[in-house]
C-alpha cells in the first residue's frame, strides 16, 4: 500500500514537474516573440549596401539591439514589384509605412529634392558630405511637411562613373555614344558632350550592354562589377558623374505611432547604419576600381581587365562649366518654383555656385 501511495505521489509530481516545463517553455516562447515586426522597403537588390548593411541590420541587429522585442523583415523595392518614382508618395500614403527611394527617382516628380547630388557638382566624397551637409536640413523638412515623410537617415552608393566597351581617353570620346544614365541630370550632363542618353534601370544595364542597345554606362564603380560590366566593357572612366543618394524614411503616422522605446532605439542607431554604409561607399568606390582593373587589392569582387583612365585637368574643368551651363539650368527649369531661392539659401555657400532669382 505505501509503495502504491509512494508511486502515486511521484507520478503526481512528475506530471506537475513535466506540465511546469511545458509552460515554461510556453512562457519563454512568449517572452522571445517580438511585440512587433516592422516591414520595411530597402535599397537596390544584389548591391553591397543592401545585402551587407540593410539587410543585416533589419533582419538581425534589430531584435538583438532590442532584447528580442523588435523585429523587422526586408525586401529590397526593386524585388517588390515597387515602381522607384511613386515610392514617395506610397510613402506619403502609408501604404510604404518605412522604405528607401532613390533620390534620382523621386527627383522625376520633385526635381528640387535631388539638388545636393546633381551631375558634375559633387567630383569627390568630401565635396558631397559638405554640399548634403548645408542641404539636409531643407530636405528634412520639406519631406516632412510636405510629404508627411520623416528622414531618418540618407545612404549613398559608390561613385556613379562611366563604364564602355571601346577606348575613351576623356569626355569629349562620349560624342556620339549612347550612354546609359539613371536620372534626368545625368542626361543633360551626357547630352551636352553630344551624346545620347538612355534611361535604363540598374537591373537592365547589363542586358543593354550585352545586346549593344548602349556603348557605354553610368553606373557604381563596385555596382558595375557586380553587374559584370568588368567582364561586358573595357574602359572606365574615373570622374564621379553622381554618387547615387538614397534616403531612408517613415511615413510621420507610422513613425509617431511606434513604441516610444523602438523610436529611441531607430533614432541612435539610424545614423550609425547611415556612417556604415558611407564609409563602405567610399571604400568600395576603390575597391570597385581595383576588381574591374583585376589588382591584387581587390578582395570582394570579380577581377576584370579593364583599362583605367584618370581624370584630366582639362576634363576636370570642363566638369565644373557643364555644371553651370547646362545642368544647372536644365534643373532649373524642371524645378521652377523657388528653386533658385532654396539653391542659394542651401547649396550656394557649399558650392561657391550663386544663381539669378526666380523671375
Amino acid at each position: 500500500m505505501k509503495q502504491r501511495l509512494r508511486f502515486s505521489s511521484l507520478v503526481r509530481t512528475g506530471v506537475a514537474l513535466c506540465m511546469a516545463a511545458h509552460l515554461g517553455a510556453a512562457l519563454a516562447q512568449t517572452a522571445a516573440a517580438p511585440l512587433q515586426t516592422l516591414r520595411i522597403l530597402g535599397g537596390l537588390a544584389g548591391v553591397n549596401q543592401y545585402s551587407r548593411n540593410e539587410e543585416p541590420f533589419w533582419t538581425q541587429e534589430l531584435r538583438r539591439l532590442t532584447d528580442g522585442k523588435y523585429a523587422a523583415e526586408i525586401v529590397p523595392f526593386d524585388r517588390a514589384g515597387v515602381p522607384g518614382p511613386e515610392l514617395l508618395r506610397l510613402m506619403q500614403f502609408g501604404v510604404v509605412p518605412f522604405g528607401t527611394a532613390l533620390l534620382s527617382n523621386v527627383s522625376t516628380q520633385n526635381p528640387d529634392l535631388a539638388a545636393s547630388d546633381l551631375a558634375g557638382l559633387n567630383p569627390d566624397l568630401a565635396t558631397l558630405k559638405k554640399n548634403l551637409s548645408a542641404f539636409r536640413p531643407y530636405l528634412e523638412k520639406t519631406l516632412r511637411e510636405r510629404h508627411g515623410v520623416e528622414l531618418l537617415a540618407i545612404y549613398t552608393y559608390p561613385a556613379q562613373v562611366i563604364f564602355c566597351k571601346t577606348a575613351l581617353a576623356g569626355l569629349g570620346d562620349l560624342a556620339g555614344r549612347r550612354v546609359r544614365v539613371s536620372s534626368a541630370t545625368q542626361a543633360d550632363f551626357v547630352t551636352a558632350l553630344n551624346a545620347h542618353p538612355v534611361l535604363l534601370s540598374f537591373a537592365q544595364v547589363a542586358p543593354n550592354l550585352a545586346s549593344g542597345n548602349t556603348e557605354c554606362a553610368i553606373t557604381g564603380s563596385m555596382s558595375g562589377n557586380t553587374l559584370g560590366l568588368h567582364a561586358l566593357t573595357s574602359h572606365m572612366y574615373a570622374m564621379p558623374i553622381t554618387w547615387g543618394l538614397a534616403l531612408f524614411g517613415a511615413n510621420l503616422s507610422a513613425w509617431r505611432s511606434l513604441p516610444s522605446d523602438l523610436r529611441a532605439t531607430l533614432s541612435k542607431e539610424l545614423p550609425k547604419l547611415e556612417a556604415a554604409i558611407w564609409t563602405e561607399s567610399e571604400r568600395e568606390t576603390a575597391e570597385g576600381f581595383a576588381c574591374n582593373r583585376g589588382l591584387a587589392s581587390c578582395t570582394t569582387g570579380r577581377k576584370g581587365a579593364m583599362t583605367e583612365v584618370a581624370t584630366s585637368a582639362a576634363d576636370e574643368k570642363r566638369r565644373q562649366e557643364l555644371l553651370v551651363s547646362t545642368v544647372l539650368p536644365r534643373w532649373l527649369q524642371r524645378c521652377k518654383l523657388r528653386c533658385a531661392e532654396v539653391w542659394n539659401q542651401t547649396l550656394g555657400a557649399s558650392s561657391g555656385i550663386t544663381l539669378p532669382p526666380s523671375p
